[in-house]
């Protein structure tokens, strides 16, 4: 099945592939994990607040935050979707 959002579009920009190269380089490894003390590489480049097809919060570096693909796959969009989400770190305390 075809995503035919408009914004998509935006994710194949010469713009857009420079912002997630340079925030990868900046943040190279997953925020959510490194809160939780576990090292993984970032492999996703999120928006903090979801877009939805601004231009103005899809090209704001301040929006953006690097993170493992399980962690956007997983607890990101349980954020989205309005649940409540608790992360422990390595010794089991809440993050």
């Amino acid at each position: 099945m075809t995503d035919t959002r408009p914004w998509r579009k935006l994710y194949d920009t010469a713009r857009w592939k420079r912002m997630r190269t340079q925030q990868l380089t900046l943040e190279p490894l997953c925020r959510f994990c490194l809160e939780a003390e576990d090292v993984t590489a970032a492999n996703v480049v999120d928006h903090i607040t979801a877009h939805k097809g601004s231009e103005e919060l899809f090209f704001d570096p301040d929006n953006l935050q690097s993170l493992c693909a399980p962690c956007h796959d997983r607890i990101k969009r349980e954020i989205e979707r309005g649940k409540e989400v608790i992360r422990f770190d390595a010794a089991g305390w809440p993050v």
